[in-house]
């Protein structure tokens, strides 16, 4: 059984940063990617984040505008997302996956709150 937990979530200001990590727990047979998806409110869609495959390959939002960077720690069993020059559109429930490909593994979700 796959165990995602996310965590780094909070309130920061316009234009500040927040780091968010997810460690996994159990194992996932031929695990390919892992990343972050988020859920805005009032919406009902999860949006790609960012991913990033097994061998190397990061795929970001159009929205992330290079702000963002997503990041491995294979040794921690961790991915992470650095978030950078956050703006009040980016509010929302950030939740992390791990996917082999055939079936998506899901976080319970950290809330980001972008305000003044």
């Amino acid at each position: 059984q796959v165990h995602l937990v996310e965590s780094g979530g909070g309130l920061v200001q316009p234009g500040g940063s927040l780091r968010l990590s997810c460690v996994a727990s159990g194992t996932i047979r031929s695990i390919n990617a892992m990343g972050w998806y988020r859920q805005s409110p009032g919406k009902e869609e999860r949006k790609l984040v960012a991913t990033l495959t097994t061998g190397g390959q990061t795929n970001y939002g159009d929205f992330v505008k290079g702000r963002f960077t997503i990041s491995r720690d294979n040794a921690k069993n961790t991915v992470s997302l650095q978030m950078n020059s956050l703006e009040p559109e980016d509010t929302a429930v950030y939740y992390c996956m791990e996917t082999n490909g055939l079936t998506h593994y899901w976080g319970q979700g950290t809330q980001v709150t972008v305000a003044s």
